[in-house]
């Protein structure tokens, strides 16, 4: 398949740039797999959406305050650096993604707003790419990140981060620190939901799933097949992993919130859909012809034209349900992707 059969027009004013007034006072679509039906609905009404027996899957990742500019030691110019993961046993290394990438090279230091010096040392797979590996004398921590760091808003939102941001780009069940960008499907849930959907009997469980800025990263290649995805972490409780597979065997449905709890379940399952505790990696790369093991419907955002995102809903529900839904969006000024509105696919 071509990137561009998942293309779409999208007039600029639609992409939201700010969330919602009050956090879950979204518009919701409910999207047919099986017919491509759309319906319109308020995320008030999710509760009603769902029946009593499935199993919601969500992911807790934490936002990390990752964007941190540092100071070009050669030229005194600011460059702005993306946090993704340590990636040395000591926690001195961490891979970044940087602006201007072609101009950071080898033994270049950077000075952070607290005074700590970074220098770009070589390590594998970085040549000719994005990211770059920085090494610090000391192993930083979460409280550098608060110190140094902005809140990592996608590059669609064309604005810097204010206050706001560090609450409503949060999730409000979030609670491991760790990812460079939000699993933004859980952005129109409220405590308040969590206890409807708890008063109507709707069992819950919790994945870890770090999202990296690969997320972001265009689909270059002309041809879907030959894009290479990602690698993210992903961690699957005990108490999860029964759940999930007592809830497979009971043939009951597990809906998946946001495509982070997607990639992590189907990454961990095996043929029949069962799935293991632990943690583990993943690159898996969803597009039309993939057969889902585990997951029955999906809550997710409106996503990105030739993303690997808007393929991945495009397996679930069929490429031509979806892009004609998008289109009914559009013509009826839905949101579109991470403080945009959201949609359900069952």
């Amino acid at each position: 398949m071509k990137t561009s059969d998942f293309n779409f027009e999208l007039p600029e004013e639609l992409i939201a740039q700010h969330p919602s007034g009050v956090r879950g006072q979204d518009k919701l679509m409910v999207i047919s797999r099986q017919t491509g039906e759309v319906e319109h609905h308020m995320m008030d009404d999710l509760p009603s959406l769902i029946t009593p027996d499935t199993l919601m899957v969500f992911n807790n990742s934490r936002v990390r305050r990752a964007r941190v500019y540092g100071i070009k030691e050669t030229t005194g110019r600011e460059v702005e650096f993306m946090f993704l993961n340590q990636i040395d046993k000591d926690c001195l290394v961490w891979n970044v993604m940087v602006k201007n990438a072609k101009k950071q090279k080898l033994g270049m230091n950077y000075k952070f707003p607290d005074g700590t010096i970074a220098q770009i040392i070589d390590w594998p797979g970085n040549e000719g790419t994005e990211f770059r590996a920085l090494k610090f004398d000391f192993a930083i921590s979460e409280d550098w990140f608060e110190t140094n760091g902005h809140i990592p808003l996608p590059p669609y939102i064309r604005r810097e981060d204010t206050e706001e941001d560090s609450e409503r780009y949060q999730n409000v069940y979030s609670k491991e620190v760790g990812s460079a960008a939000c699993p933004t499907a859980g952005l129109h849930f409220t405590e308040e939901m969590l206890a409807r959907l708890d008063a109507k009997g709707i069992e819950r469980c919790f994945v870890t799933l770090h999202v990296g800025l690969g997320t972001f990263l265009p689909v270059r290649e002309e041809n879907i097949e030959n894009h290479k995805m990602h690698e993210e972490v992903f961690t699957i409780p005990v108490e999860t992993a029964e759940k999930i597979n007592r809830a497979k065997a009971e043939g009951r449905p597990i809906l998946a919130v946001g495509t982070t709890s997607v990639r992590t379940l189907e990454s961990a399952a095996d043929e029949a859909g069962l799935v293991t505790a632990g943690t583990s990696s993943t690159h898996i790369f969803m597009y039309p012809g993939y057969k889902f093991k585990v997951i029955d419907q999906m809550f997710t955002n409106f996503h990105t034209p030739e993303s690997t995102l808007i393929m991945l809903v495009s397996a679930f529900a069929g490429r031509e349900h979806i892009l004609n839904a998008y289109k009914i969006a559009v013509e009826n000024k839905y949101r579109f992707f991470s403080y945009g509105d959201c949609t359900l696919l069952k």
